[in-house]
């Protein structure tokens, strides 16, 4: 991983090497085909598997738990090479925003067992949402009661991301009922083949993508739980930076490689005589979206360098900026793209149709972007 540390270069060059990759992996729309069950997967662990082994999906993790010891920009650099380039991976950005709260909160004995098997290739899951409690988190009814030395878990949880293929799950339960709801919950570490655990894909556009996961008298150690008993709610909130900026990170990565797929039918599309791009009206309109598009680089990598800066800093209106920018410019990169590739982009033989299902639903992932702009809206005081 030296090559990820040592400075504008060695960024270029870990970069270059992500991109070479992923062309060499999943360039060709067989290839991507084949490595999804035809479209169905979102994430394949034989893919992860070559990228833990080649160390760069503990890029970003301490050196001491078997991480490359790099920087917050270096993972978002990852992670938006890999979007570009299509590689189905979606698990791997679930595993490096659950593993920030362990990095942040974790006992040393957490970080060396869990960090450590995330830098070998290992998914996480994150269990927040619950049937009645999707924006309103606070609200939640999964219940954890202390017995002896263990927690026995009982809920339900929805929309979980890859749960179905996780080795462990981190539960958001109340433990206890404070003064406040956002008080009393706690963060706990459920493996996720313990008995009373129960999986359910739910079916989606986008594939196998999020769960159902049922927690039936599901017994746990007390020492799995992860940070402060009855504090996860500050917990959940101070990762929220790294979740949005990383959903952010991916639908950049996203979005550009749905650019560059519309500007290349423009380019070679001909109507009339000459390409369609070469008419004002394209061109003005992939000028726009170029210019977008560039705004939002500028704001994931700003974020990126702050929380290089300070680590601990506190940065909700930003990330929710990036996390709505983004997101929505995808979206309206995907429909503009569409539009501009006509029938064509409505078929299954071009990849925009997929750049339209998964742009719409990153405006969902990670908190709507009405949640975004209430975030962004209240840090005015407003």
């Amino acid at each position: 991983m030296e090559a990820v540390t040592a400075g504008d270069a060695g960024r270029q060059e870990f970069v270059a090497a992500v991109r070479e990759f992923t062309k060499r992996k999943c360039g060709t729309r067989e290839q991507r085909l084949a490595l999804t069950d035809g479209g169905r997967l979102v994430h394949s662990q034989p893919l992860h598997q070559e990228v833990a082994d080649l160390g760069w999906v503990g890029c970003a993790l301490p050196e001491a738990y078997g991480g490359g010891g790099g920087s917050v920009t270096d993972a978002c650099h990852l992670v938006e090479e890999l979007a570009y380039g299509q590689a189905p991976l979606y698990g791997l950005v679930i595993a490096l925003v659950s593993a920030s709260v362990v990095e942040r909160f974790g006992t040393e004995r957490q970080k060396q067992d869990i960090l450590g098997s995330v830098c070998r290739g290992e998914l996480l899951a994150t269990a927040i949402s619950e049937p009645d409690t999707g924006s309103d988190a606070a609200s939640l009814r999964c219940k954890a009661e202390l017995r002896g030395g263990d927690y026995v878990i009982n809920g339900h949880k929805t929309w979980i991301s890859c749960a179905h293929l996780a080795s462990r799950i981190f539960v958001l339960c109340r433990t206890a009922q404070g003064e406040d709801q956002h008080s009393g919950i706690t963060m706990i570490d459920v493996p996720a083949d313990a008995p009373g655990v129960t999986v359910r894909p739910i079916p989606t556009l986008g594939g196998d993508e999020v769960n159902d996961v049922y927690f039936t008298d599901v017994v746990v150690p007390a020492d799995r739980v992860i940070g402060e008993v009855g504090g996860a709610w500050r917990q959940m909130m101070s990762c929220l930076n790294t979740d949005r900026l990383m959903c952010g990170t991916m639908f950049l990565g996203r979005a550009r490689r749905t650019f560059d797929d519309a500007l290349e039918y423009v380019r070679q599309r001909e109507q009339f005589g000459r390409p369609i791009g070469s008419f004002q009206a394209i061109r003005h309109r992939m000028a726009d979206l170029a210019t977008e598009l560039e705004c939002c680089r500028l704001l994931v990598y700003e974020l990126a360098s702050k929380l290089d800066a300070d680590p601990n800093r506190q940065v909700p209106r930003e990330a929710s900026m990036v996390k709505l920018k983004v997101t929505e410019t995808a979206k309206r990169l995907a429909i503009e793209g569409m539009q501009l590739l006509g029938g064509a982009g409505y078929t299954k033989e071009h990849d925009m149709e997929r750049h339209l299902r998964e742009s719409v639903a990153g405006t969902v992932y990670a908190g709507t972007s009405e949640i975004q702009r209430e975030i962004i809206g209240r840090s005015y005081g407003l």
